[in-house]
């Protein structure tokens, strides 16, 4: 949170896990709209409204048939919703004929719920609340994320309407840690993301404790980890990893089984990079 009005803001990291939607569309007069699986009715409700922009332009009601299938797991802080969402828009955009712009869909979005932004080819800082892109920072050189999940789910609409317990102090020191996130993604500094990942992450716990946190730090110091990234909203956390390390194989394998030993499953993500991504605001 940083020291202005509407200040709340995540930073992105893209790794490799999607979700795919398909719009088969069904015209005539008294069409539907449906999804597939049902529980997904955030995105049936843009859907309807991206066919109503439609509708508008052409008098012709269109229904059809919205499929959504993701390897995201759901209610852990990894933008599953998010990237259903913006899936959905460019779907049914395209299939309906209806130009769906990052700023279009920013506007669609912001009615159903915060919103992260994945919609970007890029790591960007977006004002995920009032759904509104605040800069593209850039990309990085690829890294690995070795990654528990803590168990249980968070609700991404609940936990926005949660006052944050940050001080103006700590909203200026949210400021300088995005300048400084901001300064590394240019230069590639992986080592200066992990330090910057890892004091958002220690200063998150005020507002979403994770009891994982100082193991999974320890784990990171010991098999030589760049910090500690955690979903901000949800129940997971990574060690990052530079792929680019001579030591790289042995210290993924390392970190997977000192995570194993905490509990529950390890997962292993590998982060996005964009070789055209531009930078600035």
């Amino acid at each position: 949170m940083l020291p202005e009005e509407d200040g709340d803001f995540l930073v992105t990291l893209p790794v490799a896990r999607w979700t795919m939607a398909t719009f088969r569309r069904e015209p005539g007069s008294s069409a539907e709209l449906t999804v597939w699986p049902p529980r997904k009715t955030k995105a049936l409700q843009l859907a309807r409204t991206i066919s109503e922009l439609a509708a508008a332009r052409t008098g012709s009601p269109v229904g059809g048939t919205l499929a959504i299938n993701s390897v995201i797991p759901e209610g852990k802080g990894l933008a599953s919703s998010s990237a259903d969402l913006v899936a959905t828009a460019r779907a049914v955009g395209q299939a309906l004929n209806v130009d769906m712009p990052p700023a279009r869909i920013e506007r669609l979005l912001a009615r159903i719920e915060p919103t992260d932004g994945v919609l970007y080819p890029a790591i960007v800082a977006f004002h995920h609340r009032s759904v509104r892109l605040r800069a593209i920072l850039g990309s990085l050189p690829v890294m690995t994320v070795v990654g528990i999940d803590e168990g249980g789910s968070v609700d991404t609409v609940d936990f926005n309407r949660i006052p944050k317990p940050f001080t103006l102090a700590d909203r200026h020191e949210y400021a300088r840690l995005l300048d400084r996130l901001a300064c590394a993604v240019r230069r590639r500094d992986l080592a200066e993301v992990g330090r910057v990942a890892t004091r958002s992450a220690e200063m998150n716990q005020l507002l979403r404790h994770k009891w994982s946190l100082e193991p999974m730090r320890e784990i990171c110091r010991e098999v030589g980890g760049l910090g500690v990234a955690v979903g901000h909203s949800g129940t997971t956390l990574g060690i990052l990893l530079d792929t680019r390390d001579p030591s790289y194989t042995q210290r993924v394998s390392e970190a997977a089984r000192a995570c194993g030993e905490l509990g529950g499953g390890v997962s292993v993500y590998r982060t996005l990079s964009f070789a055209n991504c531009a930078e600035g605001s």
